[in-house]
């Protein structure tokens, strides 16, 4: 499986951004799909996740009721809008796969069996 985000840049505080990560593969509408972002001497956190069906997501504390995980499995995407944001955002924002078949939600990188390369999100303040 191959993962390549798009969709960051630089913004001021309080702005949006829509991330996208498309999937290459036959089974991505079978897989739980993972966000996850890190930024300059911190370790890698969980940001979101969406269920392989779409019917259920689970997020990170710091970015509930701000960011929200989508997907569209007939375009072997997953998305993730992130609005209202913060300097403390700022950071390498990856996706991820987890590729265990109709697996639930996962919170731990080590989950996550394959990952995007990832795309730069900085927010200024």
């Amino acid at each position: 499986v191959q993962l390549v985000e798009s969709g960051g840049g630089l913004v001021q505080a309080g702005a949006s951004l829509r991330l996208s990560c498309a999937a290459s593969g036959r089974m991505f509408s079978a897989y739980t799909m993972g966000w996850f972002r890190q930024a300059p001497g911190k370790e890698r956190e969980f940001v979101a996740a969406i269920k392989w069906s779409g019917s259920s997501t689970l997020y990170a504390d710091s970015v509930k009721g701000r960011f929200t995980i989508s997907r569209d499995n007939a375009k072997n995407t997953v998305y993730l809008q992130v609005n209202s944001l913060k300097p403390e955002d700022t950071a390498v924002y990856y996706c991820a796969v987890d590729t265990t078949i109709r697996a639930g939600l996962r919170r731990l990188s080590r989950s996550y069996d394959f990952w995007g390369q990832g795309t730069q999100v900085t927010v200024s303040s």
